[in-house]
């Protein structure tokens, strides 16, 4: 399976990027496979989310890695969690973009790291999950470059479908220029309301027109996903079985099944 890095991805924040990038972690540790989280976001969610600091003390940050002054596998730290170690993010990593602006191939900075890891065996990883920053700054661009395929959250509200347009332009210009390999993997659909008649509306254009790669989950909105990152735990460990996880764990098997889907066809 070479498909394994993988960017959550949404240029619009709030759109339960982090929380897919931290149950899809939880999951898949759950599940015995070995995955390590990228936290790409300056807000530094994902870290906390996973019971980590994201306080700006520290070198041992992503930052630290893309500015040149860590390799990767120095900054690989471990959770409390079985299967599932993170790279942190802090505030840091907001300057990064003015910092880098006179190195060339600074856009294949992290996939340059990446190969490196992937290359040791030692640090034999089924799953790289990176988080992305809700923008399509240089950061995105640094994770489309080094991203195998791409699991796009779609909230499912008025404008969502409207963001995705441009999210597929920067992604047709980073396979034409940078990455030709890109695919999406698949779309989420986030903080569905079932009482909410603009929910099913958006779930139905979305699967009209993304057809198969809109998964079958959908992840209702609810209280105990919104809960559980102040906890600095995954939902699927901090109530199993509330509706956000049993969306969670349903959302795991099916990312799962994409790939002995891709195995058993090769």
């Amino acid at each position: 399976m070479d498909k394994k890095i993988i960017s959550i991805i949404n240029q619009k924040g709030g759109v339960g990027k982090t929380t897919t990038v931290i149950n899809l972690a939880a999951g898949l540790s759950m599940k015995g496979k070995k995955v390590l989280v990228i936290d790409l976001d300056p807000q530094g969610n994902a870290t906390t989310g996973l019971g980590l600091t994201n306080t700006s003390s520290s070198d041992m940050t992503i930052y630290n890695v893309l500015n040149g002054n860590k390799k990767i596998s120095e900054v690989i730290q471990s959770t409390s969690f079985d299967n599932l170690n993170l790279i942190t993010s802090n505030v840091d990593l907001s300057g990064l973009e003015v910092e880098t602006a006179g190195d060339s191939r600074r856009a294949f900075k992290l996939k340059d790291e990446l190969t490196a890891i992937l290359n040791d065996s030692r640090a034999s990883y089924d799953y790289i999950l990176l988080d992305c920053p809700p923008s399509l700054s240089l950061l995105t661009i640094m994770a489309l470059v080094a991203s195998d395929a791409l699991v796009v959250p779609l909230q499912t509200e008025f404008f969502a479908l409207e963001g995705l347009t441009q999210l597929m332009k920067t992604i047709e210009r980073i396979k034409s220029n940078l990455n030709p390999s890109l695919d999406i993997r698949g779309i989420l659909l986030t903080m569905y309301d079932k009482r909410n008649k603009l929910s099913a509306q958006v779930e139905s254009e979305a699967r009209s027109y993304f057809k198969e790669k809109v998964y079958g989950t959908v992840v209702p909105r609810n209280v105990r996903l919104s809960e559980a990152p102040s906890h600095g735990i995954p939902v699927l460990l901090y109530d199993k079985s509330c509706p956000g996880s049993k969306a969670y764990s349903s959302f795991t098997d099916e990312f799962l099944d994409q790939d002995k889907v891709v195995e058993s066809a090769a």
